[in-house]
């Protein structure tokens, strides 16, 4: 009974949701956008061009690792525990991870699985791996080294013992903190123990050279505390690193110094930190200290990498950490070193010399923000530890965001287009976000064309989806905590055609770059035209076009009208040549803007904190009216028993909300107008009709008020007798001409209640909510069913009420979402939800869907085209020295033992070569006729000849492994001898 009186109160006569049972309402889990939790760790591959990001554990969720490639593939591996990553690392075909439960997961690029998990005896402090080969060494806090075979899935014979312990019995707590393969020599591992560093032989079963630092009396070191200067100090190390081509060993330590050594004979060739060097000096002073009584503190450093250009002999120490904290300016540091001296034929002060450094740069970084992490991204290159001819940088801030640089002049490089919009959502922070449908016609075409920089990230296919030709697109607005707000298609669950992204930058149309706070978004669902608000009461209207200004640097001087509207095309951005352009500027110098509503008919609603509403037109542009909510608001009435004291109450303020376009005949008239609807925090919905001029120019009139409990959620204007929306479009607005009527209602959402009635001042039907507020809510269409209301509710679910009778046809759970944030949630007219599940992820649902849960991506994440390049190896003048060279071939016989049969990569290889020689064309080894099955035979058969390993178990390779060392050191001291080098130096042996 309650039903059919509200449907005759709405002066709505058809049942808007007759099609729609309660079955229907069942939410899809559609999509995920953004990051769930806190970064905590990154990778690159540069041969598949996938970035890989890890999280950690936090209350909005478990750690999970995402999958990156180009435009929007993406898969994600959800860890089999609560943990967060700590560690991730690309071998060819394969992902490894280490997490905070001590578990390394394999996880297959091709089939985007789970592939194995090993549980190390220990607690693991550091881990190795390299593209070429199927381990992963695995550094434990006792200081032992194990090793994980990847391609059989099991834990190898081999394991170094704490060779520190060995040098230094009475040492206590020496865990490996960090470990690095030689890049030329894959036969040799730095080792980095809490004391000191060893580099283990593979080939002689035993460490060749250890390096242990020491502060002498005297010397500053790296904290230059004269309190302590008297004493020799032996500071903790915190990382290892090799030279590019392996000619010095570099190590890192908690008091903010950098060493670097002599592999060959274990000596110091320079100490120093980001400022000084020689800190190992005795007398040495610090450029930072004044006098004897103050000392600078410095950041510990939190990594260090050894890049190299194209010619790995040409290289720069790239440095996160170890500033003085008195540095205004934060960032990572640059050391450019230039071309590395001949080590065999230069002097020990060139070397020395060479590490002061050609050149130091800065890489700046946002204010009050340090880097924590970063990852290289090389141009092609897997090797030398990642850091062969890197062209950006991607970083990973103490505040949780990501930033990218150009690498090495650090200028900072937009995501946009760049990198996926999953990542834009933490870079920087996404502060709030708006859906809007837009005419996929409209946005077709609505395709940049700015200057930027190579693709960072080229891998992956994106699967195959349903294509939707006929419907609005779900075009995302995220506004951004550096002022910049990027759009892009969410999608509904189908093929998105137009992948691109487009960005606006509200400082520089505001120009400035500080106290840049974005609190509202409006796009035009047909025309496109772009309206943002700000904090401090200013809002910036963008149109598509081209820029007059495209590629000049310099900006005029704008004179900005308070209370008026300022024209701002010459701050559109130089780099951007099609676009979205800034067009007009309205200050309203009114607080900050709580609504605005940009609409397909070229008019603007604003809505300040202060109470203030405006119309603008922008056909002139002008503002055609401006009135504050005051105005409008009915008296009311008061108790005239007040307590004794109190001389008046002051009346609450009243501001905008909501504001909403709509073209329908209104209460009392006989003709149809453009209408706009105004909801306020109090409950007030205000009606404004916006009449032509004689003179071609636009009004608008007063025409009524209506108010209701509490804060407005949603106005929806409709058509009567379909449900349709009564938007105000162009032909909606052109019918007017001719006459023609629009019999439309108004329903309007509260957080307690919704009505519907004919504006602007009729009853109507009503309902309230009895158990929980209204979040969101919006008119939607179930295409072939009818309509219905869908709300959010601060319970975490989602309800359908039908029209007009208002009657709950069902509720659904939502439980991903984040319930502290349930009130930013989106409900678009296709009835599609979005909703935050953390602080920086964003869920997108279906209300009409049978209940499914979040489909697995059908994107193909790894290239068997894409092949890793050969390892670099040793130089002619190293081997000539003595430098016994190992091959991936070679360590897989050290490590894994003789009875280890080839890997699956190396048969699948094989199995390619017998085919290519059985179709006659040519293999991929070339003019080699010999396939990887008899090649790896034959290295079988010769190695075990010289390691003696016949018949031999496989608890004594190592000590063969030794054996064959031995052979090859005096085969190698047999050629020196012959060789006539009188002018080459001692240092050649």
């Amino acid at each position: 009974m309650a039903a059919f009186l509200r449907g005759k109160q709405a002066g709505i006569q058809n049942d808007l949701s007759a099609g729609i049972i309660p079955g229907l309402f069942s939410p899809d889990d559609r999509a995920r956008f953004g990051i769930n939790s806190q970064i905590g760790s990154l990778a690159y591959d540069p041969v598949q061009s996938l970035l890989a990001i890890g999280t950690n554990e936090t209350t909005f969720g478990s750690g999970q690792i995402y999958i990156f490639g180009q435009s929007r593939v993406q898969a994600t591996f959800i860890l089999p525990r609560r943990a967060s990553v700590k560690a991730l690392q690309f071998v060819a075909d394969r992902l490894v991870s280490l997490d905070s439960k001590n578990e390394v997961i394999i996880w297959d690029l091709q089939s985007g699985k789970k592939q194995a998990v090993y549980a190390p005896p220990g607690v693991v402090t550091a881990m190795v791996t390299d593209p070429m080969i199927d381990w992963a060494l695995i550094g434990l806090q006792n200081g032992d080294v194990i090793a994980y075979d990847l391609d059989r899935e099991k834990a190898a014979p081999l394991r170094l013992p704490n060779f520190w312990r060995e040098k230094s019995p009475r040492s206590r707590l020496l865990s490996v903190v960090s470990m690095q393969l030689h890049p030329r020599d894959i036969g040799q591992l730095l080792i980095g123990y809490t004391e000191g560093a060893v580099i283990y032989s593979f080939k002689q079963n035993r460490p060749i050279k250890y390096f242990q630092y020491e502060v002498p009396s005297g010397a500053p070191g790296g904290t230059a505390d004269p309190m302590s200067m008297g004493d020799i100090r032996r500071p903790r190390l915190t990382q290892v690193f090799w030279h590019p081509t392996g000619t010095f060993v570099g190590t890192a330590y908690d008091d903010a110094t950098m060493v670097i050594w002599d592999p060959k004979d274990g000596r110091v060739v320079m100490a120093r930190t980001l400022t000084d060097t020689n800190v190992n000096i005795p007398g040495k002073r610090s450029k930072n200290s004044n006098d004897a009584e103050t000392f600078a503190l410095k950041e510990p450093f939190a990594r260090i990498v050894w890049c190299a250009k194209e010619n790995p002999d040409d290289t720069g120490i790239l440095v996160a950490g170890g500033v003085n904290t008195t540095v205004p300016q934060t960032g990572m540091t640059f050391f450019e070193l230039g071309p590395t001296p001949v080590y065999a034929t230069s002097s020990w002060q060139v070397l020395t010399d060479h590490f002061e450094g050609k050149r130091q740069r800065l890489l700046p970084t946002p204010p009050g923000a340090e880097v924590v992490n970063f990852c290289l991204i090389p141009r092609s290159s897997p090797h030398f530890a990642g850091a062969q001819d890197p062209i950006a940088i991607l970083a990973l801030l103490t505040s949780g965001e990501l930033i990218t640089l150009s690498f090495p002049s650090g200028y900072p490089i937009s995501p946009t287009n760049i990198l996926p919009p999953s990542v834009s959502f933490v870079h920087p922070f996404v502060t709030s976000i708006a859906v809007t449908p837009l005419d996929r016609g409209r946005w077709l075409g609505m395709v940049e064309n700015r200057q930027q920089g190579p693709q960072l990230l080229k891998g992956g296919a994106e699967g195959i989806k349903p294509l939707r030709k006929y419907e609005s697109r779900n075009i995302v607005q995220m506004a951004h905590g550096d002022g910049t707000v990027r759009l892009w298609d969410a999608g509904r669950g189908d093929e998105v055609e137009n992948t691109l992204t487009l960005q606006v930058d509200i400082a520089r149309a505001l120009g400035r770059f500080d106290d840049v706070n974005i609190t509202t978004m409006s796009l035009g669902a047909q025309t496109g035209e772009f309206a943002i608000g700000t904090q401090t009461g200013e809002v910036v209207m963008y149109r598509w076009g081209g820029n007059k200004r495209y590629g000049r640097e310099s900006q005029p001087t704008v004179e900005v009208t308070p209370g008026g509207l300022t024209d701002i095309e010459s701050r559109a951005e130089p780099s951007l040549k099609e676009g979205l352009q800034p067009f007009v500027l309205y200050d309203t110098n009114q607080g900050p803007i709580r609504a605005v509503k940009m609409s397909d008919v070229g008019f603007v609603g604003v809505g300040t904190e202060n109470g203030m509403f405006s119309i603008i037109d922008l056909r002139g542009p002008a503002v055609i009216f401006s009135a504050s909510m005051s105005e409008f608001a009915k008296s009311e009435k008061r108790s005239s028993f007040i307590k004794k004291g109190s001389s008046q109450t002051s009346a609450k303020p009243d501001w905008p909300v909501v504001i909403e376009f709509g073209v329908m005949t209104l209460e009392g008239d006989n003709y149809s107008s453009i209408a706009c609807f105004v909801g306020t925090n109090l409950g007030k919905v205000i009606t404004f009709k916006i009449l032509p001029q004689s003179n071609g120019g636009y009004t608008a009139q007063f025409a009524g008020v209506t108010a209701l409990g509490d804060s407005v959620i949603s106005i929806n204007p409709i058509v009567a007798s379909t449900g349709r929306i009564a938007a105000a479009t162009g032909a909606t607005v052109g019918a007017l001409r001719t006459g023609q009527q629009t019999n439309g209602t108004l329903l309007v959402v509260t957080q307690s209640e919704v009505r519907i009635f004919k504006p602007a001042t009729a009853k109507g039907a009503h309902k309230a909510f009895d158990d929980f507020f209204c979040e969101s809510a919006s008119i939607t269409e179930f295409e072939g069913h009818g309509f219905a209301l869908v709300g959010i509710f601060g319970d975490g679910t989602a309800r359908a009420f039908s029209i007009p009778s208002l009657k709950e046809i069902s509720a659904a759970k939502i439980e991903m979402l984040d319930k502290t944030r349930i009130s930013s949630t989106i409900v678009t007219p296709s009835g599609d939800i979005f909703g935050w599940t953390g602080p920086s992820e964003v869920a997108m649902l279906s209300a009409w869907g049978s209940g499914q849960p979040l489909p697995r991506t059908q994107d193909n994440l790894y290239n068997p085209e894409a092949v890793v390049p050969p390892r670099p190896t040793i130089s002619n003048l190293q081997w000539i020295s003595g430098t016994q060279y190992v091959s991936p071939t070679d360590l897989d016989l050290l490590i894994g033992g003789p009875d280890r049969p080839p890997s699956k990569r190396m048969l699948a290889a094989a199995a390619d070569e017998d085919r290519a020689a059985r179709s006659g064309g040519p293999s991929r080894a070339g003019a080699q006729t010999e396939g990887w099955g008899d090649y790896m035979t034959r290295q079988l058969n010769e190695r075990t000849e010289r390691l003696n390993i016949v018949g031999d178990s496989m608890d004594r390779v190592q000590e063969n492994s030794a054996g064959w060392a031995e052979d090859v050191s005096k085969y190698a001291s047999k050629q020196k001898r012959n060789l006539v080098l009188g002018s080459i130096t001692g240092k050649w042996f």
